[in-house]
């Protein structure tokens, strides 16, 4: 007897793991009912779906049957969606359209989310609201610690957004005040920075790409943007296809599925073939083993390894400039990038095989030699990027321990990085067969 007992104990707690593993229901709390009664309230029914936890992705939505390719994973009316429309027929929507110069769509919007926000209890938008993040890890509201310890392209980046959200803030402070009629408060103290650094980051990392007519009261940036409850919790996969768009038809915002996916497991949506750098930019997190993910080289390391006594330096960096072969030079997971050996074939080229270099960008072969010194400089490049990689893993696992609360936002490089730490291993692998083999 007390065998078979063990044994349905043993098969009860691997149902827990699986369960646990497939994601924990999280539709019984209070916010996603209430998002749920509301989106009913405005002609949204949906029965495939359901708000769960998962170990990988934290919150998401769960498959509640299996969904074969070609299935409607979600088909959400145009009542539920928040567009510049949205705004222009809230009370906002007459300050909006005297105001000139007439403020960004994107401002638009910025605008609507931190006011409906304040509004509190009495915003129609308070469901949609609640489930929203409170903060987020774009490399915007990041430490400048830990933009330090982000690899050189994506530092830049990152300092840009930072920069230009602190531009937004400084050119619409007139505009925020012009609004001063609609509230109780101080508007200065209601469209504060993090106030409207939380509104672009929630814009950014969530809006879905819809086409709006061009508008009078609105500057010449384009209207694409709209935010999509409950379809804005579904989880980015590099390895799922969707067809997403709005059907005129049904007047709904829909995505059809392309994969299949099993009872019980997250369903995922996919944001766009981007690299790892791209997707913690626009949206504030890391893909594991992203088959787009790549290291990016810059040109100054590109360089470091040609002598700058060679007489016709000059030339071949102003021939790699004119052909754009200066930019987006980088390792994968299959090794160093074609533009990247190009590059190096190119600043390889000896004295006498310079007036070749036409034929390199082409894609021809100069030469034995031409082609083992540009392979032996990518081994040279890995190889000190993997260094300079792993120096930085142990800088960020030091920070963790003094820097409690820079904790979340050093676990996101640390992925960043180790994610990095492996593509490059693989190229230096993939690399040193190569030099074998030549």
């Amino acid at each position: 007897m007390k065998k078979s007992r063990g044994r349905t104990g043993r098969r009860r707690r691997r149902k827990h793991l699986q369960g646990f593993m497939d994601g924990v229901n999280c539709s019984h709390k209070l916010e996603y009912i209430k998002l749920k009664k509301w989106l009913k309230d405005r002609g949204f029914e949906d029965s495939n779906l359901r708000p769960s936890e998962f170990l990988e992705t934290g919150r998401g939505l769960m498959a509640t049957k299996a969904l074969q390719a070609g299935d409607l994973i979600i088909s959400l009316p145009e009542k539920c969606l928040l567009t510049t429309g949205t705004v222009l027929s809230s009370c906002l929507g007459g300050h909006l359209v005297k105001w000139k110069p007439p403020v960004s769509p994107l401002l638009a919007l910025c605008t609507f989310l931190i006011a409906e926000k304040h509004a509190g209890e009495k915003s129609p938008w308070k469901p949609y609201l609640d489930v929203l993040p409170k903060t987020y890890t774009c490399p915007a509201c990041l430490e400048h610690d830990v933009i330090n310890l982000l690899p050189k392209p994506l530092k830049k980046k990152a300092q840009e957004q930072k920069m230009m959200i602190q531009e937004l803030f400084r050119s619409s402070k007139a505009f925020f005040s012009s609004l001063q009629p609609l509230f109780a408060e101080n508007t200065g103290t209601i469209f504060n920075y993090s106030a409207l650094e939380w509104a672009w980051c929630t814009i950014n990392t969530r809006t879905i790409y819809m086409k709006h007519p061009r508008r009078e009261c609105f500057s010449l940036e384009p209207d694409v943007y709209a935010l999509a409850p409950y379809l804005d919790l579904l989880n980015h996969s590099p390895n799922v296809q969707v067809k997403a768009a709005f059907n005129e038809q049904t007047r709904s915002y829909e995505i059809r599925t392309n994969s299949q996916c099993r009872k019980y497991q997250e369903v995922f949506i996919c944001y766009g073939p981007h690299d790892n750098q791209r997707l913690l930019l626009e949206y504030g997190f890391v893909a594991m083993d992203n088959p787009h993910s790549s290291v990016y080289v810059s040109a100054d390391i590109l360089l470091k390894y040609f002598s700058p006594l060679d007489k016709q330096r000059k030339a071949k960096v102003a021939i790699l400039k004119d052909h754009d072969f200066l930019e987006n030079l980088t390792f994968g997971w299959d090794g160093p990038s074609w533009r990247l050996l190009t590059a190096l074939k190119v600043l390889s080229l000896g004295a006498d095989e310079f007036a070749c270099w036409r034929r390199i960008l082409l894609g021809d072969v100069t030469s034995a030699r031409n082609e083992q010194q540009a392979l032996e400089t990518a081994a040279k490049i890995c190889q000190i990027l993997i260094e300079e990689t792993q120096h930085v893993l142990l800088q960020i696992s030091q920070l963790k321990r003094d820097k409690e609360n820079l904790k979340t936002h050093l676990a996101l490089v640390e992925m960043l990085r180790s994610e990095d730490l492996k593509i490059l291993q693989k190229s230096a692998e993939i690399l040193c067969n190569l030099n074998l083999a030549t």
